[in-house]
């Protein structure tokens, strides 16, 4: 029994060696994993957890790199496919001193944006409970039919279906046709979990609470909006309410909110609860845990190599009550 699927990018990751400056100005990077739903994927393995993932790198050095690396943390790779057409993607990224990020994806297309429709597997997605996806696959017609395939092959299922949108603008030649494709896919999502800056985006609506109620009234029964090291708010069945973060000593936020989804299913998965019609005490003790796992993540550098285990996560836990 696979847990959760995650569809989308894996790609590799470009850390400076040096902090506090733009892209300009680092003068080497580090090689990390990277691509928000692989990493789930391995967040989920790291946590004892048994996820899927459903992608396409490269035929090149760097797909072989991703494609072992979540072989080797437990993510059953069954349905990672290989492209001879491009290469893996690449994103480049840096923390400036005041506290920017600096993106550059060498992604036109990437492996990732030619995964196909006929490549998703029926039989596969009905293994799971979960099929988790981002916005990086509506990028381009082959990859987004693809995204619309699984979706769809969730719902016959009874699948739950996930979304973390991931914003990245500078992916998009038009941010119009993004926000507009993500709000009419809300109508088939269950969950979705963002950031403040993206509720704003995809609603226009500037009061946190009125944004997360109109995602909900869009078709999601679960809004998430992550708020760093304060925590995360949500709105289910008509109740809002915040879930306080922790104080860490901050290195690399990078992977933070993978993290927490990863902690988030993990906890949810855990507990036993049912994903179709789950009650606020599980719910909200799987968020607790989710804030958990997204501040451990920031305790290092890079995403995945900075995912906590399971032990860690309650000891953390333990420690904080």
């Amino acid at each position: 029994m696979i847990d959760v699927i995650s569809l989308g990018e894996a790609l590799i990751d470009f850390v400076p060696t040096e902090s506090g400056v733009n892209l300009a100005g680092v003068p080497g990077f580090y090689k990390r994993f990277g691509g928000a739903p692989a990493n789930v994927a391995i967040g989920l393995a790291q946590i004892g957890r048994n996820p899927g993932f459903i992608g396409k790198v490269g035929r090149d050095s760097f797909g072989d790199f991703l494609e072992s690396e979540m072989a080797r943390e437990g993510v059953n790779v069954d349905h990672l496919y290989r492209s001879d057409l491009a290469h893996t993607t690449l994103a480049f990224v840096s923390l400036t001193s005041e506290g920017e990020r600096d993106f550059i994806f060498y992604r036109n297309p990437g492996a990732d944006e030619l995964l196909r429709p006929e490549e998703i597997d029926e039989n596969y997605l009905s293994r799971a409970r979960v099929l988790h996806f981002g916005s990086l696959s509506l990028t381009k017609e082959e990859s987004r039919e693809a995204t619309m395939q699984a979706i769809e092959y969730a719902q016959e299922n009874d699948l739950t279906v996930s979304l973390d949108p991931n914003v990245r603008l500078d992916l998009w030649d038009d941010t119009e046709k993004l926000r507009r494709m993500v709000r009419d896919l809300l109508a088939d999502v269950d969950i979705i979990k963002l950031s403040e800056e993206e509720v704003e985006f995809f609603t226009g609506l500037e009061d946190l609470r009125a944004g997360m109620i109109r995602l909900s009234e869009l078709g999601p029964d679960l809004v998430v909006v992550t708020l760093g090291d304060r925590g995360c708010k949500f709105y289910y069945e008509g109740v809002t309410n915040k879930i306080d973060g922790f104080d860490v000593d901050v290195k690399d936020t990078t992977g933070a909110g993978d993290g927490f989804l990863a902690g988030f299913f993990a906890s949810l998965l855990n507990q036993g609860a049912d994903l179709s019609g789950l009650e606020l005490e599980p719910l909200e003790k799987a968020l607790k845990f989710g804030n958990a796992t997204g501040a451990l993540t920031t305790t290092d550098y890079g995403a995945t190599s900075s995912f906590p285990s399971l032990t860690e996560v309650k000891e953390f836990l333990r420690h904080r009550d």
